[in-house]
């Protein structure tokens, strides 16, 4: 996503090194997204921005009161404007952490954020309410993270399932993660190279996966989906945006295909399909663990040979409604057009640690933390030193 405005301002460095934000999921007709809660403007107002993996720079819908007044040259916090979008500078606040409580609001003096409306055309509108404005985490010197910490080259996400109990960001922290009952997440991550295509920062971050295996056996697929070509599509990238994970159809139909069959062998019985998903299983015929529900296992494995395991509760989603009571294989078909040949979607995500680690171009990954008996709901958002503004 290509920034709307030109920035005529040097980027200021911020003074502190590590932050933490509570994750919060939501859903609007349906279909689930993600916010990052901050404090934004002078004096500072409690802001939800949609969390984007991908976009390069903050952004805050333009009618919001953030964005008004439009201008104030002698405050400085207007740079220029361009069409019906425009840059603003102005205060943003996080409380600072050690991993394992948040500590201390503090304030970044000279954050940039745009007034447009990227926000409203991603959720198209549906979310008014509830979305200020966009939280870009993409590589740019006006993303979030880089602008908040002194070590803008890392900062991890963990996206909670529930809606009524925050996942949490951490910004500028390379480790601990501590999550109840007291275990340090960076202890059990595995790590894997992480790119971006240069052309095309608004893809956002890739990562090599060279096959995906069902029940840990191999499914057919063309390699070369699975790598970038030179027109910047294929490969696999991270979306926070996309609810479910999206696979260019060949791809998905190999997986499709082999998840029947396996299902089948451990006796599941489908029943008609729900769009957008294609498999679906009576859920008073599924086991359940702590795991999620009991069906065949999906494995990304990365060109350095590591694995990330995809257990149910990851791979399925469960669907109430009308009497209607099924799990679902929540992976949807991305047809043939050119992008991506695998979009890893926030279902996907959810109760995972990821680490972005932009210096050492590594992505840290713990799979499901349900496996350690814990989630991402579960990091002490209690402080000592009680924030009442947050």
């Amino acid at each position: 996503m290509a920034p709307s405005v030109f920035f005529l301002f040097l980027f200021i460095s911020p003074s502190f090194s590590a932050f933490v934000a509570p994750v919060t999921k939501h859903h609007v007709h349906k279909t689930p997204f993600y916010t990052l809660k901050v404090q934004l403007k002078t004096p500072t107002e409690p802001t939800h921005l949609l969390l984007h993996a991908a976009a390069t720079f903050t952004a805050v819908n333009r009618n919001s009161s953030l964005c008004h007044p439009k201008c104030d040259i002698a405050g400085g916090n207007c740079v220029i404007s361009r069409h019906r979008s425009f840059a603003r500078v102005d205060s943003l606040a996080l409380p600072t952490t050690d991993g394992r409580n948040p500590g201390q609001l503090s304030t970044v003096p000279k954050f940039v954020f745009t007034c447009s409306d990227e926000s409203a055309k991603l959720l198209k509108g549906h979310a008014k309410k509830v979305v200020t404005g966009l939280a870009g985490l993409g590589f740019s010197n006006y993303s979030l993270p880089a602008q908040v910490t002194t070590n803008s080259s890392v900062f991890a996400l963990c996206l909670s399932g529930s809606p009524s109990a925050p996942g949490v960001a951490f910004f500028g922290l390379p480790g601990p993660y501590y999550f109840l009952p007291g275990i340090d997440i960076s202890d059990h991550l595995y790590y894997t190279p992480i790119f971006f295509n240069t052309d095309r920062l608004e893809d956002g971050y890739f990562i090599g996966v060279k096959s995906i295996k069902v029940n840990r056996k191999m499914i057919i697929t063309t390699p070369k989906l699975l790598t970038v070509d030179e027109n910047g599509n294929g490969g696999t990238r991270i979306s926070t945006i996309n609810p479910y994970t999206i696979l260019e159809r060949s791809i998905f139909k190999s997986l499709i295909e082999a998840f029947r069959n396996e299902s089948a062998i451990m006796k599941l019985k489908s029943v008609k399909p729900i769009r957008p998903f294609h498999l679906c299983y009576e859920a008073d015929g599924l086991s359940e663990t702590h795991l999620g529900p009991n069906v065949p296992s999906i494995d990304l494995v990365m060109q350095n040979d590591v694995i990330w395991r995809i257990l149910g509760k990851n791979s399925m989603v469960r669907i109430v409604d009308e009497g209607l009571d099924v799990w679902c294989l929540a992976i949807v078909d991305g047809g043939r057009h050119g992008g991506s040949s695998m979009v890893i979607g926030g279902h996907q995500l959810e109760d995972n640690l990821l680490q972005f680690d932009l210096g050492r171009k590594t992505l840290g990954f713990s799979s499901t933390l349900l496996q350690y008996k814990t989630m991402c709901a579960n990091f002490n958002f209690s402080t000592n030193n009680a924030i009442s503004a947050f």
